[in-house]
């Protein structure tokens, strides 16, 4: 097995670090005076320049420093966090990224006209004087408050585990010697005996003496990087105190480091001017704690997407040879060749369970996209916009994740385009200013249901007829139901802006979002009420690789059913059969479904058998009923794509391998709902 490429590890952990910096952009701007937010964003532009720096992506690290820069002055109250910083560090952001994926390419001027907009960004101070965002000018101070020097006694103790993660303490301790005059004392009671000593872990904290110009921040900068694991205590010492703490003699940082670390336990101990160090005890580990803490800290493992892929290829292969070896024992006589086929069929079955859930990643993912795209349209667009979200832990197979992306990105757009009003037509019509945008995700069954919803103006009926009329979709004056009309706008090249815009016009966007969905065995549902908004859902299956199904028989031929859209299984005799041609409908619970005959709409040639089932299916509110031969059972399917030559055959959605070996086709649940709806709006015309 190769190494990871260090280079690719660096960009996977920058690309994190980014969507946590633009997250906490996105965040300010709603607070504009968060600190806890602004020191996070600080903190990621510092993570990110180093580790920049330290991989060789120089000109990333050069253009970051001077983010870091401009968000430091804010940190230190030099110049207030504005709306205006906001937008000029998220564009910096967007070049930033570029500059970890393109490091060699010619970027142009990008950078010295973003670092223009930076600067502009922070360039009047509240006293009104021009400063740089580039350079930052000195802060000029009086003569007597540039001499003031103060004296902190720091305490600090890091992880046991610190040395093997890569921390060196004595960088640390290196960096506060940076900061003025520091006395540093090695606390080595926590030192067990040799035969217990593990030479990877640290027992000694530190008592640190430090008289600087500097202030508590520049302390606390020194730790950024191991704060969250260290425990660290800093106090500031007046008066007298301060005076003997800095007349008496210090031991040098060199002599505590070059001691060997088991022979100097006692002088150092001895100490008086630590001897109160019981006061604030050095919590050590132990030998379990410690195994507890690095576990945990292993607890998240990279794995490339294309691994998991190849390991789904290898269980659906596993599941087919089990279901072939439960056909084979069930044909045999043999006790213990059955026993070992139900133990395998257990096993595959777990092993796939469990292969899905690896799969399986949060909306939250997907959802965290739209937050900068829903700010950046509210600055183009003049509108203010709210977003909304729900459902985001509901989770979805990766790979409808990573193709969702894209149509949702149509849809957002056009919800802000064409939906939400300016904020005076929304004054005006009665509603508050800000318009919503909502996206929620749920669990139904077997597929997640992922909607759009604003509560703009609604969709204009009159005019999305007037453009399918001009545009030939449809015939003039040919009936339509309110839900058809409305599908209209997934047509190719339809649209019904007025003019073109950076957002919309040009009508290659909302057929892509159908085409897309289509492909992923879904469905789109449209809703709008005239001044009160609209909401699309799509219903996508939850797995695009292996799902239960219900095994069917029609004429000579096997078809799986999804078990998700199955409701309930009916007996249909012969005679039932033949009184029912011509209306095919069945009575359920006082409601009236209606069915197809798949043997009709397949073609099979073959006779009705005398007891024919009706499967009843549904997608949403919408129900109806197909007619086969037999049921065989519920089957794990795994999912064959169709072949290139089959894309335009609408009524299956793919293909699987049975124990036979013989090869079953899956139907397209949404496209037989459709059509079995589609038929009984035609009869009650007709009728």
């Amino acid at each position: 097995m190769s190494a990871l490429d260090p280079v690719a590890v660096f960009r996977t952990e920058a690309a994190e670090c980014l969507e946590a910096i633009e997250a906490g952009l996105l965040d300010l701007t709603h607070k504009l005076d968060d600190k806890d937010v602004v020191d996070a964003v600080f903190r990621g532009l510092h993570t990110l320049k180093g580790s920049g720096s330290m991989f060789g992506f120089d000109a990333l690290a050069a253009f970051t420093h001077h983010c870091e820069t401009a968000f430091d002055r804010v940190r230190k109250g030099e110049v207030p966090a504005t709306a205006e910083l906001v937008a000029a560090v998220l564009a910096a952001q967007d070049h930033m990224r570029a500059l970890v994926d393109r490091p060699d390419a010619d970027h142009g001027d990008t950078g010295q006209l973003l670092l223009a907009q930076l600067q502009a960004a922070v360039g009047e101070t509240s006293g009104g004087a021009a400063v740089s965002a580039v350079q930052p000018a000195p802060v000029t101070v009086p003569a007597a408050a540039a001499a003031k020097t103060t004296t902190w006694r720091i305490r600090f103790s890091l992880p046991s585990n610190s040395m093997a993660n890569g921390t060196n303490p004595l960088g640390l301790l290196d960096e506060l010697r940076d900061l003025g005059e520091c006395s540093v004392k090695a606390n080595l009671s926590a030192i067990p005996p040799l035969e217990e000593l593990v030479p990877t872990d640290l027992y000694v904290t530190w008592d640190v003496t430090l008289t600087s110009t500097q202030d508590r921040s520049a302390i606390d900068d020194v730790f950024i990087f191991v704060m969250d694991d260290m425990e660290l205590e800093v106090e500031e010492i007046a008066g007298p105190v301060a005076q003997e703490a800095k007349a008496e003699p210090v031991a040098p940082v060199a002599e505590v480091k070059a001691e060997p670390v088991v022979a100097a336990p006692a002088p150092v101990a001895a100490a008086p001017e630590f001897k109160p160090v019981d006061a604030v005890p050095a919590k050590r580990e132990s030998a379990a704690q410690a195994d507890q803490r690095q576990a945990k800290a292993a607890e998240n493992v990279r794995v490339p997407a294309e691994r998991l892929d190849e390991l789904m290829d290898r269980v659906g292969e596993l599941v087919i040879a089990q279901s072939r070896l439960s056909q084979l024992a069930s044909a045999s006589a043999d006790i213990a060749l059955r026993s070992v086929s139900e133990e395998i069929e257990r096993l595959s079955g777990e092993l796939r369970d469990t292969m899905m859930v690896l799969r399986m990643v949060p909306v939250a993912t997907l959802f965290s996209r739209f937050r900068r795209l829903v700010h950046d349209l509210a600055r183009e667009t003049g509108k203010v916009i709210e977003l909304v979200t729900e459902g985001e832990s509901t989770e979805v197979d990766k790979t409808v994740i990573e193709r969702l992306a894209d149509p949702l990105v149509h849809l957002v757009r056009n919800s802000i385009d064409h939906g939400l009003e300016t904020p005076a037509e929304r004054l005006a019509a009665g509603k508050s200013e800000a318009g919503t945008v909502t996206l929620s995700a749920r669990q139904a069954g077997g597929e997640v249901i992922i909607s759009i919803k604003d509560d703009g103006r609604g969709i204009n009926r009159e005019r999305v007829r007037a453009k399918a009329e001009s545009s030939g979709l449809i015939a003039p004056g040919q009936p339509l139901t309110d839900s058809e009309l409305l599908q209209l706008i997934f047509a190719p090249g339809f649209s019904t802006a007025a003019a073109i815009t950076n957002l919309s016009g040009r009508g290659v966007g909302m057929d892509v979002v159908k085409k897309t969905v289509e492909a992923l065995r879904g469905a789109i549902d449209i809703t709008s009420l005239n001044g009160q908004g609209s909401e699309v859902s799509l219903r996508i299956p939850l797995t695009l690789a292996i799902i239960d199904g219900l095994l069917v028989r029609v004429g000579n031929g096997s078809y799986v059913i999804p078990l998700s859209a199955v409701e309930e299984c009916l007996e249909l005799s012969l005679e039932e059969d033949l009184r029912s041609r011509g209306r095919s409908f069945i009575s359920l619970r006082d409601s009236l479904v209606p069915f197809l005959r798949l043997r009709d709409l397949f073609r099979t040639g073959t006779k009705p058998d005398v007891h024919q089932k009706v499967v009843v299916i549904s997608t949403g509110t919408e129900r109806v009923g197909l007619v086969v031969d037999q049921i065989i059972g519920d089957h794990q399917t795994v999912i064959k794509s169709m072949s290139k030559l089959h894309n335009d055959v609408s009524t299956f959605s793919g293909a699987t391998i049975l124990g036979d070996g013989s090869v079953a086709l899956i139907l397209d649940v949404g496209h037989l709902v459709a059509a079995g709806q589609q038929q009984e709006t035609q009869m009650r015309v007709a009728g």
